[in-house]
């Protein structure tokens, strides 16, 4: 790990927002997953969710420009659990679902903690899941399409987020705790020897302030 390539992560991280995410339901393609995923990297997501198909989920490396490493997926075994575990963090939940009900995106406050909540474009969100939403919100079209792509439209949605969050200076420092940053950086520069500890039931050793290691055996 040079030093230049350990600053880039470091600088990276301290942008990271662990209050926005992204909840996917029923996006059984890998391509589209894959986009989301690189979407959340693009505007500093810290971890997104999803609740994976019957035949599971598959990362599509390619569409995904390595950016699987760097954004966690969590995986729940229902919508309901996994709404749960985010309203009980403090995550209001936005389901993307156009509808005489739904509220232009633009029109939201996105600085808080944010959850958006994705269906597959045919299938859309469950009923069980807009009912546990606690917004519903969609994106204007002028055309003879009923919807963007799924990637498409977390896109516009992740853009806004990040375009309020940058004008409220939320990219301005880390707001990750210190104790999380550390142990994600390290995870991030030394994945192998990260694995290696967690392995064993081991701490990870310290970082220098150039990011390379002390000289120890990890056997």
């Amino acid at each position: 790990m040079n030093p230049e390539r350990f600053q880039k992560l470091a600088r990276a991280l301290r942008r990271r927002q662990p209050d926005l995410t992204v909840l996917m339901e029923r996006i059984h393609k890998s391509h589209n997953l894959s986009a989301i995923l690189r979407n959340c990297d693009a505007v500093g997501v810290l971890e997104a969710h999803a609740i994976p198909p019957p035949e599971g989920l598959q990362i599509h490396s390619h569409t995904s420009a390595g950016t699987a490493k760097w954004v966690r997926l969590v995986r729940h075994r229902t919508i309901q659990a996994a709404i749960e575990d985010l309203k009980g963090r403090g995550f209001r939940v936005l389901a993307a679902h156009p509808g005489p009900d739904a509220v232009d995106f633009r029109a939201v406050d996105y600085t808080g903690p944010t959850a958006l909540m994705m269906g597959a474009e045919l299938l859309g969100l469950s009923d069980e899941a807009l009912a546990l939403a606690d917004v519903r919100i969609s994106i204007p079209m002028v055309g003879m399409a009923q919807s963007f792509n799924v990637s498409v439209a977390t896109a516009l949605l992740l853009f806004e987020a990040f375009r309020q969050r940058d004008a409220a200076g939320m990219y301005d420092g880390s707001r990750i705790a210190p104790e999380d940053f550390e142990r994600i950086l390290f995870e991030w520069a030394y994945p192998r020897i990260a694995r290696h500890c967690r392995d064993r039931g081991r701490p990870y050793p310290p970082l220098g302030q150039d990011g390379r290691l002390p000289k120890i055996s990890f056997d």
